[in-house]
């Protein structure tokens, strides 16, 4: 258990600590997406093989989703505060790294090292906003936390376009890293002022048998999801899931009879904990693989250079964040409904989108389609990731984060290579487009289904208490 100092009394005081998280956040966000924009000009710098590429595009992802339970846990440890400023340095070091990379295999291990880095930051952020924030002010800051998760996708793309076009100084590709830098500076010089201190009690321990089995367990997962594909699924990668889905079995056992539990089963046991954390992970996973399906399409079947697909998205953030900066101010009854009708509007938006634009883009119809499906992107997670943080005991806040950052990650992970697969398969790109949409309302369905499940049991329990 961490003991905190009080939190800071004034909303100054708060909105200064949001900014510097959050900052935090938009550099570890952008940085799953903003190299896939460089791939190319990467492979033909370096002269780097396939196998090379594909590491340094999922490496990141790949050492993110591994790790993030075993970091949240360290943040309890050694106080969320000093993991966030940590992992912060760490993947300010790791961005200067790939920034001077002379080579593929130097650039791979920089990249794990930002994953590392990353993983070690990004759950002390929600941690410490559930930590430090109550009642209204908690919903407003997972309102801005949430629009920057989809800021940062969307900012990768954007600026990985603009600064490989730009060739900026006549370096290529490594400005995509080095831009980290300065901002990591400036982040590690404002954190110990700004960011509340903390202190442990000494009781929170590391559970060395449940971080062996976790992290080998979501290396089995998610190495075959991601290179799976590109290899056609041998028989590797089957027999990987397999063993992965084993060992993540035998690490819920285990936890139930750890001392010191890596994920605390406590976390899952409030009533609409289960329903509402699946409802945001399918919300979750579905955006991944639209974001990379429609991008595709863009690019390999409509023309647009990636700079012109990642604005293309640009309606879509705004969307995303409008609903998730006022979602707030709205009638409680209506707040109630968003988990409900986001997912809804989302399968909408996406659905009528690839209909009316896949064939022949339209710039202006496309916009209020974009907005439409953010909205509902938005609908579906903050108001209900809310509410879970709410019925949560505060001890439990790494848990709710290191799921909150893991389940999203997975979900977008097993999407990409399940409909993935389903694009690649098909005919055309926009046959492809179309299929996938299809299975995104089925699955967006069923996170409805989810969501109905998590709103009628939590308020149930707001009623009783």
């Amino acid at each position: 258990m961490t003991l905190f100092a009080p939190p800071a009394t004034t909303a100054a005081r708060r909105g200064r600590m949001l900014a510097v998280l959050l900052a935090g956040e938009v550099m570890a966000s952008m940085d799953s997406s903003i190299v896939s924009v460089a791939a190319q000009t990467i492979r033909d710098d370096l002269r780097a093989g396939g196998a090379a590429i594909q590491l340094i595009v999922s490496g990141y992802l790949l050492t993110t989703g591994v790790l993030f339970v075993t970091c949240a846990r360290i943040g309890d440890v050694i106080g969320q505060r000093r993991a966030f400023l940590l992992g912060l340095g760490w993947f300010t070091g790791a961005s200067l790294l790939c920034g001077l990379a002379p080579d593929a295999a130097t650039l791979v291990l920089a990249r794990v090292g930002q994953g590392v880095g990353a993983a070690l930051l990004t759950p002390q952020i929600f941690a410490l906003i559930q930590l430090h924030w109550d009642g209204a002010a908690r919903r407003r800051a997972i309102g801005v936390y949430s629009m920057v998760l989809a800021l940062g996708v969307a900012l990768g793309q954007v600026v990985g376009g603009l600064v490989v076009s730009a060739d900026l100084f006549g370096l290529s590709w490594r400005p995509v890293f080095l831009l980290n830098v300065p901002i990591g500076v400036v982040l590690l010089m404002l954190g110990p002022r700004l960011l509340p201190a903390s202190r442990t009690d000494g009781q929170a321990r590391l559970d060395p048998g449940g971080v062996a089995v976790l992290t080998v367990a979501m290396a089995a997962v998610t190495v075959p999801l991601i290179f799976g594909p590109d290899h056609g699924w041998p028989a590797w990668a089957w027999g990987s899931l397999a063993c992965g889905g084993l060992l993540l079995a035998g690490f819920v056992r285990h936890e139930r009879r750890a001392r010191h539990p890596l994920l605390d089963p406590a976390v899952l046991r409030p009533n609409g904990v289960k329903p509402g954390m699946a409802a945001c992970w399918i919300t979750m996973g579905c955006y991944a693989v639209f974001v990379l399906t429609l991008t595709l399409h863009l690019q390999t079947t409509l023309g647009f250079s990636p700079l012109q697909a990642g604005m293309a998205f640009v309606p879509y953030t705004l969307g995303f964040g409008a609903l998730s900066l006022t979602w707030n101010r709205y009638p409680p009854r209506l707040v109630r409904a968003l988990p409900i009708a986001g997912p809804i509007a989302f399968a909408a938006g996406a659905t009528l989108l690839v209909l009316l634009c896949g064939a022949r883009w339209h710039a202006v119809g496309s916009v209020p389609l974009l907005m439409l499906a953010g909205a509902g992107h938005a609908a579906g997670y903050s108001p209900l990731i809310a509410s879970i943080t709410a019925r949560v005991e505060p001890r439990l806040a790494s848990a709710v984060s290191a799921l909150n950052a893991t389940g999203p990650v997975l979900a977008g992970v097993i999407a990409v290579a399940g409909l993935g697969s389903v694009y690649f398969a098909a005919p055309s790109s926009a046959d492809g487009l179309l299929r996938v949409v299809v299975a995104l309302a089925v699955l967006l369905g069923v996170g409805t289904v989810c969501a109905v499940r998590a709103t009628l049991a939590i308020r149930a329990l707001a009623l009783a208490g």
